[in-house]
This record gives C-alpha cells, sequence and structure tokens, in this order.
C-alpha cells in the first residue's frame, strides 16, 4: 500500500513538473518562467557597481531564494523520473545543474563571483517553459522549419566561407602587409566582418583596387543576409500550409500539442491521444 501511495506520489509530481496538461502542470511552468526572469534580472542588476552597492543585501537574499528554488525543482526532477542518470546527464539537466552551483560554490571558495555569468545559463530553461499549449505549435512550426533548412543553410554557409577565404586571400595579395593585411586568416577575418556588413574598422584597404573590391564585398553581404532568412522563412511558410487541410482550411493534427514526458526515458512530442511512450513503451499516465 505504501509502495502504491509513493508512486502515486511521485506519478502526480511528474505531471506537474515535466508537462504542462493540467492546470497545475501550466501554473508551475508560469512560475518558472517567472522566477527564471527575475533571476536574469538579478545578474542584470548586480553587474551595475552603483546599484549593487546600494541594494547588495536585497540582491543577495533574492538570488539565494530563487537558487533554493531552482535547487528544489532540480532535486524533484531526479525524484520523479525512473532513470535520474539520464536526466542528470541530458542537456537540460546539465544546465539546471551550471546554473545552480555558483552560489553556492561562492560559500565554499573566494572569488567565484567570475562564475555570476553561469546563472545566465538559466535563460535557456525558458525553451523548456515553452511547451506550455498556447506556445507549443508555434514553436514546433519554427523548430521543424529550422530542421528542414539545415541542409541548405549548411551548404550556403559552407559557399560563404569559401568566397570569404577567395576575396581575403586577393585582398592579401592586392593591399599587402603594409596596410594591415599581415596575412592569411587576418584577410579572411576582414572579409568576413565586411561581407556581414559589420565594419569594425580595424583594417581598411586603401589602394584603388582593394576599395573597388570592398565595395563589391558589401554589396554581396546585402544579399547573403536575407538568403537565410528566405530559407527558413520559406520553410515555415510552406509548414504552414501543410498544417491545414485542402478542404477546410484547419489545422492538420501534424503538429501535437501533447506536452506529456516520459518518466522512464525523457521523451518527448507524443500524439495528442497517445497512451504509451513512441520510444520505449512505458505508460505516459498515472497508473
Amino acid at each position: 500500500m505504501s509502495k502504491s501511495s509513493n508512486k502515486n506520489w511521485r506519478d502526480e509530481l511528474h505531471e506537474i513538473i515535466y508537462e504542462a496538461d493540467t492546470p497545475a502542470g501550466k501554473l508551475f511552468d508560469i512560475i518558472l518562467l517567472i522566477a527564471i526572469l527575475a533571476s536574469i534580472a538579478l545578474v542584470m542588476l548586480e553587474s551595475i557597481k552603483s546599484f549593487d552597492e546600494k541594494y547588495h543585501d536585497f540582491l543577495n537574499i533574492s538570488e539565494w531564494v530563487i537558487t533554493i528554488l531552482f535547487t528544489v525543482e532540480y532535486i524533484a526532477r531526479i525524484v520523479t523520473v525512473k532513470k535520474p542518470i539520464k536526466y542528470i546527464t541530458s542537456f537540460y539537466g546539465v544546465i539546471d545543474l551550471l546554473s545552480t552551483l555558483p552560489k553556492y560554490l561562492s560559500l565554499i571558495f573566494a572569488g567565484t563571483h567570475a562564475l555570476v555569468a553561469l546563472r545566465a545559463l538559466r535563460l535557456l530553461r525558458v525553451f523548456r517553459v515553452l511547451k506550455l499549449a498556447r506556445y507549443l505549435g508555434a514553436s514546433n512550426h519554427l523548430a521543424s522549419a529550422i530542421k528542414a533548412s539545415r541542409a541548405k543553410i549548411s551548404v550556403f554557409l559552407f559557399a560563404v566561407l569559401i568566397a570569404a577565404t577567395i576575396f581575403g586571400t586577393i585582398m592579401y595579395l592586392v593591399e599587402g602587409e603594409e596596410h594591415g593585411f599581415e596575412n592569411i586568416p587576418k584577410s579572411i577575418y576582414w572579409c568576413i566582418v565586411t561581407l556581414t556588413t559589420v565594419g569594425f574598422g580595424d583594417i581598411a584597404p586603401v589602394t584603388p583596387l582593394g576599395q573597388f573590391i570592398a565595395s563589391v564585398i558589401m554589396i554581396l553581404g546585402y544579399g547573403i543576409i536575407a538568403v537565410p532568412t528566405g530559407i527558413v522563412s520559406a520553410e515555415y511558410t510552406k509548414q504552414a500550409g501543410q498544417a491545414k487541410t485542402p478542404l477546410t482550411n484547419q489545422p492538420h493534427r501534424n503538429i501535437h500539442l501533447n506536452s506529456q514526458s516520459c518518466a522512464n526515458c525523457l521523451a518527448n512530442d507524443h500524439k495528442d491521444n497517445a497512451e504509451y511512450c513512441h520510444k520505449c513503451g512505458h505508460n505516459l499516465h498515472i497508473n
């Protein structure tokens, strides 16, 4: 009886923490999102010396409260899964641990204030909170569009690197070391900076031919910036069109809003009416 009761308790806590299909799960995600944003705000405010000197105690106490909250959440996530090591070594598990440790390390070691930057990793947890049903469809569409575009974007980036190498080498031969183009790698660096329209200005062509080549690279840069955006936008529009049936113009259920996470293998993206995990076959619902 005690074992069955404990199992039900773990399953119910798992639904609240890992899923957003219930009111309690949605409330948990909203509270977690607020805590993440508050934590990032505290990190920013601590970096302002005048503000930190005036409100140091308030910032310190607030950070401890949020750190303890995330610690409890981290422990709860480990307790409610059947394979804790799988969660601990997962991407979000590592992020959770790294973003929680700095405050505790400050008690043991001196001079660990530089680790405050690790707390900004909590912002990555926002992507997990986006499992909320009202955002899940849009995030899945965007993720699918980026995934479908990865081959085209990879080829495009490879072509850009080749062009930057060629133009960089040409600029090294045209301008030479006396004009700041000391070697080919540095010339390629200049070409990438120019091609992306960043233009730091630390190196600039002096000769007429070099300035002409630079002008061509700048013009090409405007087109190059637009290409990845166009590729992803085209895929996003294509998938949004496929998500509607041609007769009723209603959303087709190829993008699922099921936010359930398997307690056994932590798999997501289950179909809306799924009873069992599509990866390991574990029951997704409380017994």
